[in-house]
């Protein structure tokens, strides 16, 4: 879902640029005051895991189309909403400057669609919710039963609200070639879809560290955190290491060839026997202006692996490299991004008052 800046008119592209700078601003005061040392390691990991798990689009079976995994849910639940959408910032960001994957002038539009509605909605209306509800309470795997439903439901809603919302913003950006009656109709279902199959993926994910180690999972009752450990925290970082070089360097060789649901909502999948949806022109389509001009021309020069490949060569090796090197700038972001924010200097305070 992430958006070219073709479908965006300045104005509304600089509105949503605004409105993400201001929940990244809410999101870095409450990262500051935060105690947690082991998250800095957990964000690091898992943003990166994200990124490496973003590379893998899987096939929508019967539509000619793709998805692949958002990953604000997944996020916020390992992390909390703001931290979580900070992460998402820094993985939106890398992939647009250094993998030209979404506009630069749309950046803001993609923040605010594939990371607010995850890490905030999803976590404040759903996954904190229903984690400390009594559902299935009577259940003796009800933790478990928990995180599944919650994954799903809040993957499922989110998706289908950044969807929803790329809509709302190309038509305030005037693209007559997309009726609002007809996108909605064609982002909504397939967005429903994607988000089944990104629910049941950030399902297993939770339910892996659940086992391994649940304190790191946010927003869980009582009884659910005082669940015993099955690993130390190193351990469990390692796995999810290695799940990010196995996710990033080999399996993202297998990725779907077909569309994402933006691109098959707009330009269809003719070539391969599918319906043609909007039936854009995919050389000449959406808005024209001197800002999405030169936000093009910055990518052009920064994008040194662009659409996870090596610039003029059709080598698979670039989207193993792809992969690996830009897991490795996720994490190494993520860390920067604390650092320099002063992750642990409440920490620091306290440790010195108590002296």
């Amino acid at each position: 879902m992430h958006m070219a800046d073709a479908l965006l008119a300045p104005q509304v592209a600089a509105t949503m640029y605004a409105a993400s700078g201001v929940v990244v601003g809410i999101s870095a005061k409450a990262l500051r005051n935060d105690e947690k040392k082991e998250k800095l390691p957990v964000m690091a990991v898992t943003a990166a895991l994200v990124f490496a798990g973003q590379m893998i689009n899987y096939t929508i079976p019967g539509t000619g189309s793709s998805g692949h995994l958002c990953g604000g849910m997944l996020l916020s639940a390992l992390l909390g909403p703001q931290a979580g959408f900070l992460s998402m910032v820094v993985i939106l960001a890398i992939q647009c400057l250094f993998f030209a994957d979404g506009g630069l002038l749309a950046l803001g539009a993609n923040c605010w669609n594939m990371a607010f509605y995850g890490c905030f909605i999803g976590y404040y209306l759903i996954w904190k919710p229903i984690m400390h509800s009594h559902l299935c309470a009577e259940k003796k795997n009800t933790d478990r039963i928990k995180i599944a439903l919650a994954s799903i439901l809040g993957c499922v809603l989110t998706l289908q609200m950044g969807a929803f919302s790329v809509v709302l913003e190309t038509s305030a950006s005037g693209i007559t070639e997309l009726p609002f009656a007809a996108f909605v109709g064609i982002m909504l279902p397939i967005h429903l879809a994607i988000g089944l199959v990104e629910g049941l993926i950030t399902a297993a994910v939770l339910l892996f560290v659940y086992e391994a180690r649940p304190e790191l999972l946010t927003g869980l009752s009582g009884g659910a955190e005082k669940t015993k450990s099955r690993c130390s925290l190193k351990t469990t970082i390692a796995i999810l290491a290695a799940a990010v070089v196995i996710v990033g360097g080999g399996l993202s060789l297998f990725a779907s060839g077909n569309p994402d649901g933006l691109e098959w909502s707009m330009f269809g999948n003719s070539e391969a026997g599918y319906r043609e949806n909007m039936g854009l022109d995919e050389e000449n389509y959406g808005v024209s202006s001197e800002a999405a001009r030169v936000s093009g021309e910055i990518q052009e020069k920064t994008a040194f692996l662009p659409d996870y490949a090596f610039r003029g060569s059709d080598s698979t090796a670039g989207t193993s490299v792809s992969g690996l090197v830009g897991s490795a700038i996720v994490a190494g972001a993520a860390v920067l991004m604390c650092v320099a924010g002063g992750f642990f200097r409440k920490k620091r305070r306290s440790c010195k008052s108590t002296e």
